[in-house]
Order: C-alpha cells, then structure tokens, then sequence
C-alpha cells in the first residue's frame, strides 16, 4: 500500500463513529466490577499460599490462576488510564495503578509512554517507542548486531520465551527513557509510582520467603508477562512500518474464543482500539462488523495462535518499512499487506550489505 493510500486513525473514526451508539462514547464503570473480582482471586491466592503448606502442583496452579488474573488486570488498567471506565483524572489515576500494580508500571508513565507517544506515532521508525528496528539501526547497535548473528532458530526460540519477561523490562526501560520528559515537580510522583509497587513485591517475599514467593510472584509476573505480551506482540509486529499513522495498514486484531475476550475485557480488538482509544472496548465488535462493511480489503485480523506461529517464522528487523528480514541469511519476508501469507511465509534471498547502501541511499534521497 503506497504512502497517498493511506489515511490516519481520525480519518478513519470520522466515517465510522456516525454509525455508532452515542452510549458507545461513554465511559463503562461497570468493568470496575470484572476488575475488582480479579483483585480478590489475586489476594486470596497470596493467602492460600502464604498460610497452607500446600504441594508444589497445587501451588503451580495457583500460581496460574494469579498470573492470569495478573495479565487480565493489566488490561483493565489499560483501559482503564484511556479514560473509558471513568472520567475524572484522579480516580482514573488511583485505579490505572491499582490495576497496573502486578506489573509495575506506573499510571503516568504509562500514559506518555502508551497514550501520547505510541498512539500518536504507531509504527512510525523513529518515534514509536514500540516499533522494532530497522536495518540502519541494527547496523548502528553493536548490541543488537550480536544477537542477530545467532541462527535464526535460536533467536525465534528465545525470542519466545522472553515473552515471559518484555512487558516488565521494557517498562522500565521505558521509565528512564521518559523520565526526563516529566516536569520537575511531577517527577517525584512519577518515581514513587514505579517504586511503590516493587518494594510491595519486595516486602511480600521477606514475608514469604524465597519459596512462597516464587509461587505467589515471580512465577506470576512471567505468565502475566507472557499473556500480555502475546498480544502486544501481534498487535503489530508482523505489520508494516508506515509514514501515515493507519490503523488499518499498522494494526492487527487477533481472534480468541468469546470467554477469553469476556476474561481479557476485549483486548483482541486492537485495530479498533487504535482507531477509538477513548471508547470502552464492550463496543468494539461494533466498530469491528463497521470496519469489515467499510474496508474489508484493509482490515487485518487472524486467530491468536496463527499470529504468533507467523511471529516465529519471521524476523523483526524491518527493511524499506515494508519488509521483515534476516540480517543474518538476507532472507526477506513480507509484512501484513505487503505479500506476507502468515499460513506459509515465503521470503526473498537479498545481499544484506548492499540493500543497507541502497536503502540509506533511498532516504537520503
């Protein structure tokens, strides 16, 4: 899809939203309720664990269920500190953080992090902090030229299983990345919202001890990391890198069975998220049938566990904005609308130095 075909989230939203509910645009408290319930399921599974002397099996299980209900609050956070689920700054505040507190991740970073800098800059090369690298950048990164001289079985493979921990390190990375950006006198609040949590963690394991709480946190944090990360993950990392802020050209829904939208507060839906990010996301399979009516060609979405099989089988190093390729082999792939077929990615074989000459040309040009 060329540059002057596409068109940003607000035009987009402007078309669509006269086909909608006015109740849409209002915010769901309600979802307070799934959310609270999930803070009980939490706290009574730090007291089984705490309290009984219960076999490693049985802890596992708990530890599955907490993780779980770990990810599902980080979403109602999300939804949260979008301002769907109530308006007023501080109470939105309070509750993003409540919601957010398993995974650390403070309210005000997270919304000049997540609202104001990715949203408004979704898969742009230079300043959506979300994006993948491209090849120039690689080029520049000692760092990351190390890991891609790894075969690439190994790296799909790691790449993986650090699911388990991105969300919490990219977090924090992305607390130093921003810190600065905070006036004086917020950056103090700004701290306390990423310490508070951690020394919670910290104090629940000289309560605990080690072995308690490995179950009742740490193996938590890692499944709550891997779920929340497995849509992020496909929420656009098999799209394109593009000049236009389109949601329709650098998002993906993903499909769940409906009980695990009901569990996950429809996080699935993230086209629509993009194009409606103040709108609870109860409405979102109205945007999405309006989508689907309006510009079936464009609209990308596939079942969950086609997206991360596809994820596996491609590299996420973009070349020329559009392509995914393999610093290692030169093997090129194609991105969602740009020749990827997640069913049986095919790639091109390209000489890696001299693509890097013309592209670097092709900018400069």
């Amino acid at each position: 899809m060329e540059s002057q075909d596409l068109h940003s989230f607000s035009w987009y939203a402007a078309r669509v939203k006269k086909h909608l509910p006015a109740e849409a645009f209002q915010p769901v408290p309600i979802r307070l309720l799934g959310g609270f319930a999930y803070v009980l399921v939490v706290i009574t599974g730090f007291l089984l664990i705490g309290l009984l002397e219960l076999y490693p099996i049985v802890n596992i299980a708990i530890a599955l269920v907490i993780g779980m209900s770990f990810a599902a609050m980080g979403f109602l956070g999300h939804e949260i500190l979008h301002g769907t689920v109530v308006r007023k700054a501080w109470i939105r505040n309070v509750l993003g953080a409540v919601f957010f507190w398993p995974l650390s991740t403070g309210p005000r970073l997270w919304r000049k992090w997540h609202n104001l800098t990715h949203h408004v800059h979704t898969q742009d090369e230079e300043n959506d902090p979300d994006a993948w690298p491209t090849l120039q950048k690689l080029a520049k990164s000692p760092a990351l030229q190390w890991v891609y001289r790894l075969p690439f079985p190994i790296r799909a493979f790691f790449g993986f299983l650090s699911l388990s921990l991105t969300f919490s390190l990219h977090s924090l990375h992305m607390f130093f990345v921003y810190i600065k950006d905070f006036k004086k006198e917020t950056r103090t609040t700004v701290w306390l919202q990423m310490l508070l949590p951690w020394a919670t963690w910290l104090g629940l394991l000289a309560i605990m001890g080690p072995v308690k709480w490995f179950f009742a946190f740490l193996l938590p944090l890692l499944i709550g990391n891997f779920i929340v990360m497995a849509y992020i993950s496909t929420n656009h990392r098999l799209n394109p890198l593009v000049p236009v802020n389109d949601p329709l050209a650098n998002s993906l829904t993903v499909t769940v069975p409906r009980w695990v939208d009901f569990l996950h507060f429809n996080f699935s839906y993230h086209t629509e998220h993009h194009l409606f990010p103040g709108m609870s996301s109860k409405y979102y399979p109205l945007v999405k049938a309006r989508i689907k009516e309006m510009w079936p060609e464009r609209y990308h979405e596939m079942p969950m566990a086609k997206a991360m099989i596809a994820l596996y089988k491609t590299p996420r190093v973009y070349f020329d904005n559009t392509g995914l390729i393999d610093p290692k082999d030169g093997k090129l792939y194609g991105s969602l609308g740009h020749g990827l077929d997640p069913d049986r990615p095919s790639y091109d074989k390209i000489d890696v130095d001299k693509a890097l000459v013309q592209e670097e040309r092709r900018k400069e040009g």
